[in-house]
C-alpha cells in the first residue's frame, strides 16, 4: 500500500505546468480531480481523436494513459518536468462510446525516489464500464538536476 499523503500540486498547478512544458496538447486534457495519489483526468474528445466509425482512437487512449501517470506522478512529487515514461502496458478491454469525452482514473502503486508506478482505468463519460486499463512506470529525475531548475 503506498502512503497516502497529501498531494503537492493540485489540479490548477497541474493545468499550467501541462500548458508550460506541453503546449501542443495540454488543451486536450483538463485535471478534474486531484486527491492522495490519484487524479482523475479528462480528454476532451474532438475530431483529431477519432477513428473511422466515430469511436476513440487508440493512439488518443493511449495518451490520455500517459499524461494521467504523469500528471499523478507530479502531483505527488512536485514539478519535475523530466519525469519520462519508462514502461507501458495498455489492455484495450471494450469499445468506446462515439465521439464521447474519457476520463481517466489514475492510481499511485508504488512510489520511489526513483520511480512511480501507476494504474490507470479509462472510461467514456457516463458509462460505468471500463473501455481500457493501463500500468505505466515512470522513471523521477533525480533532486537537484536539471528538471528541477526548468520550473524555476
Amino acid at each position: 500500500m503506498v502512503d497516502k499523503r497529501e498531494p503537492v500540486m493540485d489540479a490548477n498547478a497541474l493545468m499550467a505546468l501541462l500548458h508550460a512544458t506541453f503546449k501542443q496538447v495540454a488543451d486536450d486534457f483538463t485535471v478534474d480531480d486531484v486527491k492522495a495519489n490519484e487524479v482523475t483526468v479528462r480528454l476532451k474528445v474532438g475530431e483529431k481523436h477519432l477513428r473511422p466509425g466515430g469511436t476513440v482512437s487508440g493512439p488518443s487512449m493511449f495518451a490520455l494513459a500517459d499524461v494521467s501517470a504523469y500528471l499523478v506522478t507530479l502531483a505527488m512529487i512536485g514539478p519535475k518536468a523530466l519525469a519520462v515514461t519508462t514502461s507501458c502496458s495498455l489492455d484495450f478491454l471494450r469499445k468506446p462510446a462515439a465521439a464521447t469525452d474519457l476520463i481517466a482514473h489514475a492510481q499511485i502503486l508504488k512510489l520511489g525516489r526513483q520511480l512511480s508506478v501507476s494504474h490507470i482505468l479509462l472510461y467514456s463519460d457516463g458509462h460505468p464500464a471500463p473501455v481500457a486499463q493501463a500500468t505505466m512506470t515512470y522513471a523521477i529525475p533525480p533532486a537537484g538536476s536539471k528538471s528541477d531548475m526548468l520550473m524555476a
